[in-house]
């Protein structure tokens, strides 16, 4: 059993960059893809960004291409997300998942999800 934990969230202007950790407890963190989903108000919650268990392959969501970086370090236990030059359109509740080993963009390929840390981006 996995437990994930977001922090770094906050409250930031446009433009601004935030980075955000995901700390893994119980299992084995390097055995685990982590993926980032994010839930905007009154949408559904979205694939961001993802890492396989060794981070040789990421995935990004169009919108956040060349502006959102997603990485990990297994010994820490711990995946972020850098964020940068961020939009109003970037506000959202930023979840973290884990599944075991592989990339998948779809929340139910998911087995383990963090509560959540909420990004607003003030324009």
């Amino acid at each position: 059993q996995v437990q994930l934990l977001e922090s770094g969230g906050g409250l930031v202007q446009t433009g601004d960059s935030v980075r955000l950790s995901c700390t893994a407890s119980g299992g084995t963190f390097s055995n685990y893809a982590v993926a980032w989903f994010r839930q905007a108000p009154g949408l559904g919650r979205e694939s961001v960004a993802a890492i396989n268990w060794n981070g040789e392959t990421t995935y990004y969501e169009n919108s956040v291409k060349g502006r959102f970086t997603i990485s990990r370090n297994n010994a820490e236990r711990t995946a972020f997300l850098q964020m940068n030059s961020l939009k109003a359109e970037d506000t959202a509740v930023y979840f973290c998942a884990a599944r075991r080993l592989t990339i998948r963009t779809r929340m139910s390929e998911y087995d383990y999800w963090g509560q959540g840390t909420q990004v607003t981006v003030s324009s």
